[in-house]
């Protein structure tokens, strides 16, 4: 039995690192093709990022949001509703969306989006601490915002968002688009329809506004759904990026740029 087990681990990790490799090429090659792009903030977008099977997977292993246990609720008005899963580590994440996980957090993931973004050194989030899949119900929105630049856990700065979206025969009346805003966060400049299998990585810092200020008009039977991940160097962000240079939480459009507390910095360990 321990000799079938080892056969199967070691084939999983090989096509775990060829699945790697593959995306780590399609992200290098978003300059030439066209699919990474510089203003307002970096950014890139890439469609059918992973086998469509194994997207398939993924998906079939979101966790219902009737396991509570497994979900934590934001629910503020105007500012965030949503769910997002409670992982306290990888052993927390169902089978093959660890296996995704795994891939994006690779050494050979991160050394692709460190070319293109020209950020060395990014190390991802063991804690999770943010991250994870996130599930919209109709009705559901997210506030224009900048997000927080600070990891307690570690002392690292945050660098770099990605999202992956799981959501077949997305249509427009859904809404749900991702939104890149200008520099001040006052006017949307794009929207990025989030449909299956389409990657969106970032630049995040104090200049780089998003979100989905629209209540979402997603069928009540399929939410939005979607996994995002942080990345963080030790070095700080450079000055150009900087706005508040102690460590914040998000700081949300519709309170004034404040974070949900009222405050600008916030305590940290």
């Amino acid at each position: 039995m321990l000799i079938k087990l080892k056969k199967i681990s070691m084939f999983n990790q090989k096509i775990l690192k060829i699945n790697a490799h593959k995306i780590a090429k399609k992200i290098l090659k978003t300059k030439k093709n066209k699919k990474f792009f510089n203003k307002p903030f970096k950014h890139l977008i890439i469609d059918n990022i992973l086998e469509k099977k194994f997207a398939y997977k993924c998906l079939k292993d979101f966790p219902n949001l009737n396991k509570k246990k497994l979900w934590e609720k934001s629910n503020i008005k105007s500012i965030e509703i949503k769910y997002r899963s409670n992982w306290d580590s990888e052993f927390d994440i169902p089978d093959n969306i660890v296996n995704l996980v795994r891939i994006l957090n690779s050494s050979i993931f991160l050394k692709a989006l460190s070319e293109v973004f020209s950020i060395p050194k990014l190390i991802p989030d063991p804690y999770f601490t943010g991250g994870g899949l996130n599930v919209t119900e109709k009705g559901g929105l997210l506030d224009v915002h900048v997000d927080g630049n600070y990891h307690d856990a570690s002392g690292l700065n945050r660098r770099l968002n990605i999202l992956v979206y799981f959501n077949p025969n997305w249509k427009k009346n859904w809404g749900g688009e991702f939104g890149i805003y200008s520099n001040r966060g006052e006017r949307c400049v794009k929207k990025i329809e989030p449909i299956f299998n389409r990657l969106i990585a970032f630049d995040t810092h104090d200049y780089s506004y998003h979100g989905l200020p629209n209540p979402i008009n997603f069928p009540k039977k399929n939410p939005r759904r979607s996994l995002i991940l942080y990345y963080y160097t030790k070095e700080k962000r450079p000055k150009t990026q900087v706005k508040v240079s102690k460590p914040h939480s998000a700081l949300w459009r519709k309170k004034k740029f404040l974070d949900k507390k009222g405050k600008i910095v916030r305590n940290y360990t």
